[in-house]
């Protein structure tokens, strides 16, 4: 998708030119596909920008230095002699296409200086500050001049070290900051992402690199094509240290107190956990939500889940959504291409068949060849299918095969007697034990794909195996098929085989089957621990925990959609 010049803002803001300088595909995720990641990097930044983010004091009209309206005199000020200060100061400059809010002006008569705060310590370098600032310094000061102000120099002002540098705006640096900007919005208005910066030692310390993915797009690029390729190395941590917050207390109330979510029952405290210790809040029948943590979650981008009492995922709330409208562009065309469609579908069909094969192949006791053969030879099949539907019919004969040992793997523990029978799948409703946890944690696993797919961009409802249903988030569906038996089969496997679950955690009516709460806390805790539990990626070879792998498989369906990679890699454990 190529864009044009209407769509370039008209203004580019010289803490873009920073990104820009420092790396065009970081500047390129932040302005033109609107990505943005904390770090404790930006955090710390952030907190030591903290006095210069306030618009306090006022400019001097510019030209003879005459202060403007409402400005203070230097009669007023205590001192006299010190330059007049404004904090937060928005200018721009439309001839040259750049604008900036700049941390503090000094103000001096005819003369004026930028400053810019940055948190760490004065490099080791001989301009005493790296390019990327000093281009976005030279910026504030063309802007500062094109507004009339006399201004031949910056300074950068080190929190860490607590030093100023003088930056002065000499012909070549003025000239190399205009160069970057234009060479910026070409960049813009051409529309192709710049491919990641080879092994650099810039990316451990962007907190976009978990977005980027600088080695994995290197890795897959170079490995379809035979060229060798640098190791893989681990950027992100292997797991978020935020965990999801579950409430299914019937009549509990969730609130917000100061920095806290807080969970009550008839005014008395039940929980509370820090909002900056929450990924997301799953509320379970008749849980009320107040309007002031609904609004602080949407600002923090934390989603509400909303359950029925029985566990049927209902619903979402969540922020102003991802702006990245590129990646929903190039969702739309690939989804209308039957074609393309088509060869990602086979390979998510592909990557489950050969995932529950393994689960049978760790399990399985007993002659279990011919049946991982079947599974075998449905897997590369589903590769070759000429149609979507019959790409159905062979994922339907894997589930048959699969769900037709899976009974086996069932086992009881301590010597008691046996509690559940399983016969095969079933549901809506599920009609025994077994079906009822399989059809709940499916359940969950589509919420946790379904906000998988919203974080990245994606429009969760357009899919492409799952066809398009109202109601039905087909992507999160797609997204899920690998993960199927990794998460929930397994899980059910473990509550079972362990005694974590037993028969009197189910009710049954009316031919239906379902969960007591005190079975569904246990099954979701289950279910937590094993999207925390770590696994060797076998393809990039770092450990990472299973939630972290489903959002780097998002990510890369997102890369192959950008035509970054080749094709999709499926995720398969070993």
């Amino acid at each position: 998708m190529t864009a044009t010049l209407d769509d370039v803002p008209d203004l580019l803001p010289a803490r873009m030119l920073n990104e820009y300088t420092y790396c065009p595909r970081l500047f390129f995720l932040e302005w033109v596909q609107a990505e943005f990641a904390d770090s404790a990097d930006t955090v710390e930044g952030s907190f030591q920008h903290r006095r210069v983010d306030r618009e306090r004091g006022t400019a001097p009209a510019p030209g003879r230095g005459e202060p403007g309206a409402g400005a203070e005199t230097a009669e007023a000020r205590e001192d006299p002699d010190s330059p007049q200060v404004a904090t937060s100061l928005m200018l721009s400059d439309p001839g040259h296409g750049l604008i900036a809010r700049i941390d503090l002006v000094e103000f001096d008569g005819t003369t004026c200086v930028p400053v810019d705060y940055k948190k760490g310590s004065v490099p080791s370098v001989p301009e005493c500050a790296y390019e990327p600032e000093r281009v976005q310094l030279c910026a504030q000061g063309i802007i500062l001049r094109a507004n009339g102000y006399n201004c031949d120099h910056g300074i950068i002002y080190f929190a860490e070290s607590r030093q100023r540098v003088t930056i002065p705006f000499v012909p070549e640096l003025t000239d190399r900051t205009l160069s970057l900007a234009r060479e910026a919005r070409e960049l813009a208005t051409e529309g192709a992402i710049p491919p990641p910066l080879p092994d650099s030692p810039k990316c451990p310390g962007c907190s976009l690199v978990g977005i980027c993915l600088p080695d994995e797009v290197n890795f897959l690029a170079a490995h379809r094509s035979g060229v060798s390729a640098n190791e893989v190395r681990r950027l992100v941590p292997a797991r978020d240290e935020r965990s999801p917050l579950y409430v299914q207390e019937q009549g509990t109330c969730v609130g917000k107190d100061g920095e806290r979510i807080q969970v009550t029952e008839k005014g008395r405290s039940l929980m509370k956990v820090r909002l900056m210790d929450t990924s997301q809040v799953n509320l379970f029948g008749s849980v009320q939500i107040s309007t002031q943590l609904v609004q602080e979650l949407c600002r923090r981008q934390i989603p509400v889940a909303y359950y029925s009492y029985g566990g049927w995922f209902n619903g979402i709330t969540t922020g102003m959504g991802h702006k990245n409208v590129e990646l929903r562009r190039r969702q739309y065309e690939a989804a209308a291409d039957p074609a393309r469609s088509l060869l990602l579908a086979a390979r998510f069909v592909r990557g489950k068949i050969l995932n529950c094969r393994t689960l049978l192949r760790r399990n399985l006791k007993g002659e279990a060849d011919s049946t991982l053969k079947d599974l075998t030879r449905l897997a590369y099949a589903s590769s070759r299918s000429p149609d979507l539907s019959t790409l159905l019919g062979l994922e339907g004969a894997a589930a048959r095969i699969y769900f037709g040992k899976f009974g086996q793997l069932l086992r009881s523990p301590g010597g008691t007697a046996f509690e559940f029978d399983f016969h095969g799948r079933n549901r809506r409703p599920p009609r025994d034990p077994i079906n009822c946890l399989l059809s709940f944690l499916y359940a969950v696993l589509t919420k946790e794909t379904l906000l998988t797919a919203m974080a990245v961009g994606f429009d969760p409802y357009l899919g492409f195996y799952h066809q398009p249903r109202y109601g039905r988030p087909a992507l999160a569906l797609d997204l899920m098929e690998e993960f199927r038996p990794l998460t929930a089969d397994s899980v059910v496997l473990q509550l079972i085989n362990t005694g974590e679950i037993r028969g009197n955690d189910f009710i049954e009516r009316a031919g239906g089957c379902s969960l007591r709460p005190d079975g569904r806390k246990r099954v979701l805790a289950a279910f937590e621990r094993r999207l925390e539990a770590t696994v060797v990626h076998p393809l990039f070879g770092y450990a990472a925990s299973y939630r972290r792998i489903l959002e780097l498989q998002a990510r890369l369906l997102g890369r192959w959609l950008g035509g970054e990679i080749p094709e999709y890699p499926p995720f398969r454990t070993r």
